[in-house]
């Protein structure tokens, strides 16, 4: 978007600077070349002394307001965070995406404090500056990265980098013998004329008065300093681990007896894993046996059952085959009265042989 300057107000509401007048009342039309918030995720950010703002627009300063009002295109809102992001986690990350997404149009700048200043003012880190640096570049809220950035901001660096807020949590920060290191930041703030806040709609509660510094909220349960204490509590476990990885005891500045010490360790829990796995077939076994036998004593009874009534129904009081056996069946008049006599047949014989002539 294209500004006057040297005489010109670039925008509504955003004031001239005193001594930008030419000569002449001549101006010139500058747009903003500003670098733009990155777009896509294709590459890293880029470090601040590869892409250093050249824009020659005149950078004027925005309140809150304004920037939550959105700013155009070819003028993002610079937002600066900075920290030490040692071992980068989730916590650093919220705070980033935060300071992100504070305005519609954000351009996020993050500093990184270098191994010197950090030793110095906090304490050794686990990783070096290099590594911190290049965590910074592949976090995707992050635009510009700024290497060996200043413990305390001063306006030299925010002028130079063209600052428009500073995002931290609230927390005070005591550090190299101050309370708080962003106290003047926090304190200092931007007067604009009652005339600027004409250029908003009527009504709007507009701040004559409003700061640099924007606060963030900080992730409970996650730090850098946590993730230390868990490891330096369970320091035994993490070096018996590494040494089952294949680092050597000097790789992890184990004493020899300490190096026996963990090997021994490590069979022994390698022995009870085998125990426990055995333990855990031997009760697979059994509760299939158990299943199994279940399902045969069932099978047995079903079919002892089944038996049991097949048996009944031919042999039971009322059987088929009594019922066959017992049936009456049809005879010659002679046969019925044979079969109705009392006497044995052996003897009605004897008795027919003893009467005939």
């Amino acid at each position: 978007m294209p500004v006057l300057a040297r005489g010109a107000e670039s925008e509504p509401g955003l004031p001239k600077r005193p001594g930008d007048e030419r000569p002449g009342g001549a101006m010139e039309e500058l747009e903003h070349t500003c670098p733009q918030p990155r777009l896509t995720l294709t590459a890293p950010a880029p470090f601040a002394d590869e892409t250093s703002c050249q824009c020659r627009a005149p950078h004027e300063k925005l309140t809150i307001a304004q920037a939550r009002l959105g700013t155009p295109v070819d003028r993002p809102v610079r937002v600066y965070a900075d920290g030490i992001f040692d071992l980068f986690h989730s916590g650093h990350a919220r705070a980033l995406m935060q300071a992100k997404t504070l305005f519609p149009n954000s351009y996020l700048l993050v500093g990184v404090c270098s191994d010197d200043l950090t030793h110095k003012f906090k304490g050794f880190t686990v990783m070096n500056e290099t590594e911190r640096y290049e965590a910074l570049r592949h976090c995707r809220y992050v635009d510009e990265v700024i290497r060996d950035a200043p413990w305390t901001l001063t306006p030299e660096f925010l002028e130079k980098h063209k600052i428009d807020f500073v995002a931290h949590d609230d927390i005070p920060y005591s550090s190299a013998g101050s309370d708080d290191v962003y106290k003047h930041i926090k304190e200092a703030a931007t007067c604009h004329s009652a005339r600027s806040c004409r250029a908003f709609p009527a009504g709007f509660l507009f701040p004559l008065c409003s700061g640099m510094f924007v606060p963030t909220q900080r992730t409970e349960g996650i730090s850098t300093s946590d993730i230390i204490t868990r490891i330096v509590r369970d320091y035994d476990v993490y070096a018996r681990r590494n040494l089952q990885r294949g680092y050597t005891a000097k790789e992890l500045n184990v004493s020899f007896i300490n190096e026996k010490k963990y090997r021994f360790q490590n069979q022994v829990d390698k022995m009870k894993e085998k125990v426990k796995n055995v333990e855990e077939k031997s009760k697979e076994f059994v509760n299939k046996v158990e299943e199994k036998s279940h399902d045969l004593i069932q099978k047995w009874e079903e079919k002892s059952r089944e038996f049991i009534g097949n048996f009944l129904e031919l042999f039971g009081p009322d059987g088929a085959l009594l019922s066959i056996t017992y049936e009456p069946t049809s005879s010659a008049p002679g046969e019925a009265e044979s079969s109705c006599s009392p006497l044995p047949r052996a003897e009605a014989r004897r008795s027919e042989f003893a009467f005939s002539p």
